[in-house]
């Protein structure tokens, strides 16, 4: 039983392991920026932050595999076309490499991705003790997000060179190494798209500036006491559910319209809300984003009761009604 238990365990860790490590890093790049971080919605630090679902942390990525590494991966046979469940058949059993490595299955035949594109990957993972598979999204697991150029070059610098629609076989050297087949999909946007929506009367304005920032101006009159959710722009993406780890581009002010952050910006990245709805930010965020479709522009007025109440919060005083225009880029 327990080593069931360790199994399973393990193998929801990896299920979806570059798009952990892409939360943990969306996680770290959030935390690492000029801001108060108790300004922000409070990010959580989730599973993904676990150095075992993260092969950026793998304890030899730094080193440079060698002519063994690249030749026990040539000796890794996949089988199956982009976008189907690959068969990875290892050559030995415990298969192992010295340092990270990968190499192109199938360069696909979608558009080209660049250096810093945000982009959503599916995943494939097979333990290389045994061959058995860890998980894949082919199985429903969450795909996930990845900003080429981030912090694994040994991947990085295989997506500059191949299409959407690619195959790319790696191997890294964790607890024991871990074979993956990785498949770019497509670019996510950084900005919401969709249908405008006309917002109700009496509540803040937003602008948008060329790139998509939200310039907020304030309403008169007194801030309302319950949580408003008004969409901006209605996206046609996934309805973002409860559980769901939510990418969003986000802008914040007081009721009078100053501002307190933003995940806009040069240097900026999105912030990630892992298990929206029980999330660790305010409530007003975990009750506004659930029911709101992927795609989509909302704007959020907090009560105090459902932000910081009468806690001084950084810049944000005791008591405030808090104002966010949220992007939702990804669940």
């Amino acid at each position: 039983m327990h080593a069931t238990t360790t199994r399973r365990t393990r193998a929801r860790r990896v299920a979806a392991t570059v798009a952990a490590a892409a939360l943990a890093l969306t996680l770290a790049a959030c935390g690492d920026d000029n801001s108060s971080t108790e300004s922000k919605p409070s990010a959580t630090t989730s599973a993904s932050a676990d150095p075992s679902a993260d092969p950026s942390a793998a304890p030899t990525a730094a080193a440079t595999a060698s002519a063994e590494d690249v030749a026990a991966l040539e000796s890794v046979k996949v089988e199956g076309k982009p976008g189907t469940q690959p068969t990875i058949t290892l050559p030995e059993k415990p298969f192992t490499v010295s340092a990270n490595v990968a190499r192109v299955v199938d360069e696909g035949s979608g558009d080209a991705i660049a250096e810093g594109d945000l982009i959503e990957l599916g995943l494939t993972a097979v333990d290389g003790s045994d061959g058995k598979i860890l998980g894949s999204t082919h199985d429903g697991e969450a795909t996930g997000t990845w900003t080429v150029g981030s912090a694994l070059p040994v991947l990085d610098d295989l997506l500059t060179t191949v299409k959407f629609g690619a195959q790319i076989l790696m191997a890294l050297p964790q607890d024991t190494t871990t074979v993956y087949v990785v498949e770019p999909l497509r670019v996510i946007p950084l900005r919401a798209e969709g249908k405008a929506v006309a917002p109700k009367d009496g509540l803040p304005t937003v602008t948008l500036g060329e790139d998509g920032a939200p310039t907020i101006t304030p309403a008169k009159g007194d801030a309302p006491t319950e949580l408003v959710v008004q969409p901006l722009i209605e996206g046609t993406g996934k309805t973002v559910e409860a559980g769901d780890n939510v990418l969003v581009q986000y802008s914040g002010v007081l009721w009078d319209g100053t501002a307190f952050d933003s995940s806009w910006g040069e240097g900026r990245t999105p912030f990630t809300v892992a298990n929206v709805g029980q999330a660790q930010v305010i409530d007003g965020w975990n009750e506004g984003l659930v029911g709101q479709k992927v795609g989509s522009q909302v704007l959020l007025v907090v009560p105090p009761a459902k932000g910081y109440g009468d806690k001084e919060q950084g810049t944000i005083p005791p008591n405030s009604t808090l104002v966010f225009v949220v992007d939702i880029l990804f669940a």
